[in-house]
């Protein structure tokens, strides 16, 4: 739910896990069949805290060869997580893009902050048409900074020219509400269409 009183301006969207779904395991469950192997493998070698990494902007060719040096049985599904990233967005969070649509339709700004490393994004975004409702999206890894980081948001508010007090995030990440509602921007914790829809009808900005 909405925290501030302040007039909603502008709404701005993460992405993975809001507007698309994200599996990192979608990439190797066809390629490991053991589902033992394959728990370990995703909780130890190409992790969401190993990718996060990228997000944060490190380059690929720096990540990847450090990686096979650790496990280097493993080098040539590391080297399929890069070439094959986009096997782990398998769709639309159902709903999401909808709601962007009555958005704006009823024109309110709309903005995007994502953590998503720079060489992924440049191949993940022309696959998703609906990111072109964004005035304006600050990509972590272009950027080399990161949510929970507040020193993304103060980005996002200096580019997208709205104060804090002024925008809505919607984000799945609890880190990531809880150092943006710091900051003084309205928050909503991201946990399906449904709900997110009730409160934007309930603040007026979409219509029932």
């Amino acid at each position: 739910m909405f925290e501030k009183t302040a007039p909603i301006e502008a709404v701005v969207f993460d992405i993975g896990r809001v507007i698309v779904e994200w599996d990192l395991r979608l990439i190797f469950e066809p390629l490991i069949d053991d589902e033992q192997e394959l728990d370990w493998f995703c909780a130890n070698v190409v992790t969401e805290k190993w990718h996060f990494e990228h997000d944060a902007g490190r380059a690929l060719c720096d990540m990847l060869p450090e990686r096979k040096a650790m496990f280097p049985q493993y080098a040539d599904l590391i080297d399929h997580y890069a070439t094959h990233f986009l096997d782990s967005i398998p769709g639309l969070v159902p709903g999401t893009a909808d709601i962007i649509e009555a958005l704006h339709a009823a024109n309110i700004p709309l903005y995007a902050v994502t953590n998503f490393g720079a060489e992924l994004w440049e191949e993940f975004r022309p696959t998703q048409s609906v990111l072109g409702r964004f005035r304006d999206i600050v990509v972590s890894g272009q950027e080399k900074l990161a949510k929970p980081d507040p020193a993304i948001f103060n980005l996002a508010a200096e580019r997208f020219g709205h104060g804090p007090a002024n925008m809505l995030l919607i984000d799945d990440n609890p880190a990531n509400v809880s150092a943006a509602q710091a900051l003084g921007w309205h928050v909503h914790q991201f946990t399906g269409a449904d709900a997110l829809a009730r409160d934007l009808l309930a603040h007026g900005l979409i219509a029932g």
